[in-house]
């Protein structure tokens, strides 16, 4: 099938680019910052301060999923869970026991699917090289996809540190798309892991509750929340009949990412720009400008 060609149009401080389909009302959302691009072709149909570089909370784990994978490190291997070597840069609660172990492909399911932030540590702490190699790793990947206004300093995503825009995370979802064991270990509804050293199993559950919907075809899935980051989803799934890629930063309440991407779906199906509460424009206003002064600021300092 022959795909539109996209157009690029700006429109402030979102941009749309399309040339086909429904007319479109503009698309209207409570995240503060998102992108939409559909996964089999260039450039994006949606932005909204795209190219703001924020804290990216658990989205993080995407891109260690990512080196995991590209470091050709057995995924049956089993991994034990150690004391941290620094300080959680945030609240790190965890049910895993230390010195317990669990298969690297499992210990990434965890990460993914759940958040587990032990994991992603665990996972780090195994990579050859160690840790700040594996975060060299990411810094480094980041920059072979072209993720140009990214930065990692952890694998968890607990440090707001770790920053990135809507369309550089686009690259993201696109190159993580390409792993099977991605996309299975992101989408996973339920699962059981089964330690050892001692021997006990704990339950988790998908934190993106749209993966348990057949409608939407989720592929890849990771949502993420941090207090400076707000709520955050970065998602690839279908929507009027192609693969897209949605990413929702800094978003107000924990249902807000969801709400958003129903009304990109409505959108790129109708047209319908749709409406998000005044609650959520408040906060767009008030995050907005916080950020134009943490921008004032460092202007300043340079």
């Amino acid at each position: 099938m022959a795909w539109a060609v996209l157009l690029l149009v700006k429109l402030s401080p979102a941009i749309a680019h399309e040339s086909s389909g429904p007319e479109r009302a503009e698309l209207q959302l409570a995240s503060v910052n998102a992108a939409v691009a559909y996964a089999d072709a260039d450039g994006l149909v949606y932005g909204k301060n795209a190219d703001r570089a924020v804290p990216i909370a658990s989205i993080t784990k995407l891109m260690t999923a990512l080196v995991v994978m590209e470091s050709g490190e057995p995924l049956t291997e089993w991994l034990e869970f150690r004391e941290r070597h620094i300080p959680a840069p945030a609240n790190a609660y965890t049910r895993i026991r230390k010195s317990s172990e669990l298969r690297r492909g499992d210990v990434l399911r965890i990460a993914l699917m759940s958040s587990e932030n032990f994991a992603a540590y665990t996972l780090a702490g195994h990579h050859p090289g160690g840790y700040d190699a594996f975060v060299e790793a990411m810094n480094a990947k980041a920059r072979e996809l072209g993720m140009m206004n990214t930065t990692f300093v952890d694998p968890t995503g607990l440090s707001v540190n770790n920053r990135s825009t809507a369309a550089d995370l686009v690259r993201l979802v696109r190159a993580s798309s390409k792993y099977p064991q991605i996309r299975e270990y992101s989408t996973t509804r339920y699962f059981t892991g089964q330690f050892r050293q001692p021997r006990y199993r704990l339950a988790f559950g998908n934190t993106n509750i749209l993966v348990h919907r057949e409608s939407w075809g989720v592929g890849v899935s990771k949502t993420g929340y941090l207090s400076a980051a707000g709520r955050c989803l970065v998602m690839l799934s279908e929507m009027d009949g192609r693969p897209v890629v949605t990413v929702l930063l800094d978003s107000l309440g924990t249902r807000s990412p969801m709400g958003d991407a129903g009304r990109i779906k409505r959108w790129l199906t109708t047209g319908a720009g749709g409406s998000v509460a005044a609650s959520a424009r408040a906060y767009e206003q008030k995050k907005n400008a916080a950020y134009a002064s943490s921008d004032s600021a460092s202007v300043s300092l340079n």
